[in-house]
């Protein structure tokens, strides 16, 4: 069954999404937790570990989007709800993200169910949240830009694009959202020092992470970590700890 949380400041809202979910997809949804605010939705989100989330748009105080801010891992699918905030749902359809219209129909909750179920948008999820992110302007800082020198010039990247860093030698491979590669004449140690701690994560001696990307940690056999594209990447014991220390803690 696919672990489910509802995240709606409506209790009739909730109620009805999870009566739908139990009545036309029997034993498919096991739902959780049924949530009100982002703050709760924080704490239930890491103490349950959901694999898919419904989360409503408008709620007072902080709205669905800040939710994805406050979130520093995000290892489960999102589809949106939301009444009428025309912003909102541009922002979500030009991010290719899922989104319901309420009220909810038997045959947007199905096609929006059949789109989660889908490889492919697994795979893109945490491209398209980033782009949703760049589409709203939220101003997070840890969505900024770090210039990087290489022997044509300086390239100007976007931090929450970068995947993962490789050691290579003398040199140093950053990895990019979209295929995009750089290979620069530094060390992994100066370029560990340009990008926030917050998010970017050292994993081996050859290795920094993003861990907005990172889909889950595997101790069996080798240690490794999964990231959202299907890669692997070894975890050396040194780091292996630590790795589990900050993924769990993170609020």
């Amino acid at each position: 069954m696919i672990k489910t949380i509802i995240i709606d400041d409506e209790s009739d809202a909730r109620d009805m999404l999870e009566k739908m979910l139990s009545k036309f997809f029997p034993n498919k949804f096991l739902v959780l937790d049924k949530c009100e605010s982002v703050d709760s939705a924080l704490i239930s989100i890491e103490k349950n570990q959901p694999e898919l989330v419904f989360l409503d748009v408008q709620m007072p105080e902080k709205n669905g989007f800040e939710l994805i801010k406050e979130l520093k891992v995000i290892n489960f699918e999102l589809i949106f709800t939301t009444a009428h905030t025309q912003f909102a749902i541009n922002a979500i359809k030009c991010s290719a993200l899922d989104y319901l219209l309420k009220p909810i129909t038997q045959i947007d909750l199905s096609d929006a169910i059949k789109k989660y179920e889908s490889k492919s948008y697994k795979i893109q999820q945490q491209e398209r949240l980033v782009l949703l992110l760049e589409n709203l302007d939220l101003g997070n800082s840890e969505f900024s830009k770090v210039a990087f020198h290489t022997e044509s010039g300086i390239e100007l990247v976007k931090v929450n694009t970068i995947l993962y860093c490789e050691a290579d030698v003398n040199y140093c491979n950053i990895y990019c959202l979209n295929d995009k590669k750089l290979t620069l004449s530094k060390p992994l140690k100066y370029i560990e020092s340009l990008l926030p701690k917050s998010i970017f994560q050292r994993i081996h001696k050859s290795y920094l992470v993003n861990l907005n990307y990172v889909s889950r940690f595997n101790k069996l056999n080798d240690y490794q970590v999964e990231l959202v594209n299907g890669l692997t990447l070894p975890v050396s014991f040194r780091q292996k700890e630590n790795l589990i220390y900050v993924i769990t803690k993170k609020k």
